[in-house]
């Protein structure tokens, strides 16, 4: 694959997917002095103000790839973890095209549950003590003679909904019944773990094989509901710092877990190249891994990249080329954003809600606000998902970035519209 010299004619991006984060990410690039034109696909109707919107799936590997040809694409930067596990990084570079975002292969540490685990095991990165089980049976009798709450994670993709921690063995032996027995998410196999407490953080990298190189930290809220209750989602909202995270903590987090986890990568002969997101947890037993994702978080992306004072395009060309990485630099300042979810999501929600109140936010230097998932209707921007916008605010500190964005909130008129008001109510 050639490389490209980055400081030549302007580039021309596609960015692959729809959502809050690739919103982030067409924004981020938007502020690069390389890149002189953005493609996102199939993007929305937020996006469409920075990119130009091409009505593919993020799963339309075959078209993307003939579209990034016909277009003399230079750099193509994948969102979303489906177009990952199904090869699309492959099939671009034998086409000879430059795509940011690991192989199908090194994408398995998302992909499956199961593998990421073994590996973790393999290289000695801190994780919770599990079992795997493809057998209804024998998951529910190990289930029956664990103590509760124990947390069952099915091993392929499930759209951030394949983590379920169960309250009673009636619940979990219900859980057990839809993952292996109706295939809620498909075939497959369900990892069941220990429970652990504690705050969970993400630790998100830019890795280049066995180079590692640290984002700013942030902290997404799971649950719907304030106080963190009710079913779990894709994430309410998220902050950037985290008070709670010492220098020491974020050591360790790098040699002990991000790095031996790249090294292993490279070791097992699938080296990774793109975004690995590593969900930790400061244990009262030292920090652990949750998870690990093999792209930017959503809703994570909205905090972090805000705070990137690089350039962007030059740290996805450093890793797509193998060449030495600028300087990457954060700003001091602190961000934070609620989601503004349809009424009835994480479950059935209906779409086609006018949004009004946007026009008059777009000029305010100190508030951002990415679509998850919106679209035009007659010219209107209209709710068309169920996490629909994100709002984020930044400031000197968390408790400035919280209130500008909340009163950036409350500008927003949506008669189908939730969101909770307690982002970062953990350390505020």
């Amino acid at each position: 694959m050639q490389t490209v010299d980055v400081q030549a004619a302007k580039a021309k991006v596609l960015v692959v997917g729809g959502g809050g984060r690739c919103h982030a990410i067409v924004d981020a690039l938007s502020r690069s002095r390389l890149v002189s034109k953005i493609y996102c696909a199939p993007g929305n109707a937020g996006i469409s103000a920075q990119a130009e919107c091409v009505p593919l799936k993020d799963t339309q590997i075959g078209e993307l790839k003939q579209f990034a040809l016909d277009n003399s694409v230079d750099l193509t930067v994948v969102g979303p973890e489906a177009s990952l596990a199904l090869g699309i990084v492959d099939e671009f570079g034998k086409a000879g095209l430059r795509i940011f975002g690991p192989s199908k292969a090194a994408a398995t540490i998302e992909s499956s549950k199961d593998f990421a685990k073994r590996l973790m095991k393999k290289y000695d990165v801190p994780t919770a003590a599990y079992v795997t089980f493809e057998d209804y049976g024998k998951a529910v009798e190990y289930v029956r003679h664990h103590s509760m709450p124990v947390v069952l994670k099915y091993d392929g993709l499930a759209a951030g909904k394949g983590v379920v921690i169960p309250d009673s063995f009636t619940e979990a032996e219900a859980v057990l019944r839809e993952m292996l027995l109706d295939d809620m998410f498909g075939k497959g196999k369900v990892v069941i773990e220990d429970f652990l407490t504690g705050p969970e953080f993400s630790l998100m990298c830019f890795v280049d094989g066995e180079k590692v190189y640290p984002m700013a930290l942030s902290q997404d809220h799971k649950r719907a509901y304030e106080g963190d209750k009710g079913p779990n989602t894709g994430g309410m909202g998220a902050y950037s710092p985290l008070p709670f995270i010492s220098d020491e903590d974020m050591e360790y987090s790098m040699e002990k877990i991000m790095k031996p986890v790249a090294a292993g990568l490279v070791k097992e002969g699938c080296p990774f190249k793109g975004v690995l997101y590593g969900g930790l947890m400061k244990t009262p037993d030292g920090i652990k891994v949750i998870e690990f994702n093999c792209r930017f978080g959503d809703p994570e992306t909205e905090v972090v990249l805000p705070r990137l004072e690089s350039d962007i395009y030059e740290i996805f060309s450093s890793i797509v080329d193998g060449t030495p990485m600028p300087e990457i630099r954060w700003s001091d300042k602190a961000t934070m954003g609620f989601v503004m979810a349809s009424k009835g999501y994480p479950g059935h929600y209906d779409k086609g809600f006018g949004i009004r109140g946007l026009d008059a936010l777009e000029n305010n230097p100190d508030v951002r606000i990415y679509h998850m998932g919106t679209a035009f209707a007659d010219r209107t921007v209209v709710t068309s998902g169920g996490r629909v916008l994100m709002v984020v605010g930044s400031g000197k500190d968390l408790q400035e970035a919280h209130d500008k964005a909340l009163k950036a909130v409350g500008q927003i008129d949506c008669d189908n519209l939730f969101y909770r008001r307690d982002i970062g109510w953990r350390v505020l």
